[in-house]
């Protein structure tokens, strides 16, 4: 019997977003890109589920595109097939947004007792 192959995808919301979303745990391979303006990007590290993949490299301080808006800014330049998380951007809303733990979004600017 033959193995089904899995195949990761990542949904790309507006064809202007520099972003696209993980609909599965993805490891460092290449990914099919639905909605997007190009079949396929490979991932420079593995990326969680949910977690957004940069479709296009964004300059430093360039604002992160998803559903057609920004949604932030990068904080450091992202190349096509990153990772796109706490560490590389922060929200256009609040500042202190880059300082959030990448992992559990906890704030490193604040002990919690």
């Amino acid at each position: 019997m033959l193995k089904a192959e899995t195949v990761n995808k990542c949904y790309q919301v507006h064809p202007e977003d520099n972003v696209a979303v993980l609909l599965q745990d993805s490891t460092s391979e290449s990914i099919d890109v639905i909605g997007g303006t190009r079949p396929t990007i490979v991932a420079r590290q593995s990326i969680k589920l949910g977690h957004k993949i940069a479709v296009a490299g964004i300059a430093e301080g360039a604002p992160i595109l998803k559903f057609g808006v920004p949604i932030g800014f990068a904080t450091a330049s992202i190349s096509e097939g990153d990772w796109v998380h706490l560490h590389n951007c922060r929200s256009q809303l609040d500042e202190r947004s880059a300082k959030l733990d990448v992992h559990s979004g906890a704030a490193g600017d604040t002990i919690y007792e």
